[in-house]
């Protein structure tokens, strides 16, 4: 099996609060994150996809593809947006957490990679240096 990764970055503002939490107890859990006045990231994205390289091009898939299906299905949507606000992806009460948008980037993503023949193996999610995120999907994997 070999992998292929793809980079992208998009910038984002987000507020982690639960609405029927006082404001102390959302900053006691949520610390800066709770801020009234939302925060922002710069987050670094990592998709990468799996499959057996095809003997013709070598590509497990086009890297130029899975860009391209990057940009439009994350990227373009995400990118100088307030994910609490301009993003329904969080419609159902999650928390826009690193944790939680990589699950929501996942099923965005693994129909649009495999309608281009490969699978999704896994989104990573750089919310700083020193924080990122992996999800492997539903099934996950080691």
């Amino acid at each position: 099996m070999h992998y292929l990764t793809r980079r992208e970055t998009f910038n984002a503002a987000h507020k982690l609060a639960v609405a029927d939490w006082p404001d102390d107890r959302n900053r006691e859990v949520f610390g800066k994150c709770a801020n009234h006045n939302w925060h922002g990231h710069n987050y670094d994205l990592r998709v990468t996809v799996c499959g057996t390289p095809d003997p013709v091009t070598g590509f497990v898939m086009d890297a130029k593809v899975l860009s391209t299906l990057v940009k439009a299905e994350v990227v373009d949507r995400l990118d100088h947006s307030n994910l609490n606000l301009d993003i329904d992806w969080f419609s159902d009460g999650r928390q826009p957490t690193t944790e939680n948008l990589t699950s929501a980037i996942w099923e965005r993503l693994a129909p649009a990679v495999a309608a281009a023949g490969s699978q999704l193996y896994r989104v990573r999610l750089y919310e700083t240096e020193n924080i990122y995120a992996d999800y492997y999907g539903p099934a996950g994997r080691p």
